[in-house]
């Protein structure tokens, strides 16, 4: 994992999404326009967090969140979602 140069502030995470399924258990093999948009991913950044709340992720850990969280972003050729760490549901 290369150092990113993007640094999230306040309640603010940096998840790189994981890939979507490319096969269901039963072999068969999903088109691109079928994939359903995955909901786990891994922690890239993490902001300081607030005077309010700390933060309890860390870089590293594997998250599961929201179908429609965060905002997409595209850097160096890779895709990210940017969220509050409000949005992600728990650590795996």
């Amino acid at each position: 994992m290369a150092k990113l140069k993007i640094k999230p502030l306040a309640d603010r995470v940096l998840v790189e999404p994981a890939s979507a399924e490319v096969k269901t258990a039963g072999g068969i093999i999903i088109p691109d326009t079928a994939k359903e948009k995955p909901q786990k991913g891994t922690v890239i950044a993490v902001g300081p967090g607030t005077t309010d709340e700390k933060m309890t992720v860390k870089i590293g850990d594997t998250v599961l969140y929201g179908k429609y969280s965060g905002t997409e972003i595209s850097y160096e050729g890779k895709n990210y979602l940017i969220m509050k760490e409000s949005d992600i549901y728990a650590i795996i």
